[in-house]
C-alpha cells in the first residue's frame, strides 16, 4: 500500500497544480500564454525541439501534454475541450527514467 501511495504522489501533485493554476488566471502573478493547440505544438517543435513525451486526462475538459527535446527542456501544457492550449509550467533538464526491474 506504501508502494502505491509514494508511485501516485508524484502524478497527484502534478495534478493538483495544473488543476489550480489552469480554470483562472485572474489574480495569478504570472500570464499564461495560451493559443490554439496546433500553434502552440508547432512553437515548441520550432523553437525548442520538443515532443510529446506525455498525456493524462485532467478531467472531462482538459488534458494535461507534457513536452520534452533532447536537450533537457520540457513545456507543461494542458489543453481544453475547444481546442485551447496554455503553457502552465516550463523547464530544464528533464531526464526520461527506464523503470528497472519488476513492475510494483
Amino acid at each position: 500500500m506504501v508502494r502505491n501511495a509514494i508511485r501516485v504522489l508524484p502524478q497527484a501533485a502534478l495534478l493538483a497544480a495544473a488543476v489550480t493554476v489552469y480554470p483562472q488566471a485572474a489574480g495569478a502573478q504570472g500570464v499564461l500564454k495560451c493559443a490554439d493547440r496546433a500553434q502552440v505544438i508547432e512553437f515548441l517543435a520550432r523553437q525548442y525541439a520538443e515532443k510529446q513525451a506525455a498525456v493524462g486526462m485532467v478531467n472531462q475538459q482538459a488534458v494535461m501534454e507534457l513536452y520534452a527535446a533532447d536537450s533537457g527542456s520540457w513545456t507543461l501544457v494542458i489543453t481544453d475541450v475547444s481546442g485551447r492550449s496554455c503553457v502552465i509550467l516550463a523547464g530544464k533538464s528533464w531526464e526520461t527514467i527506464i523503470p528497472v526491474g519488476p513492475k510494483a
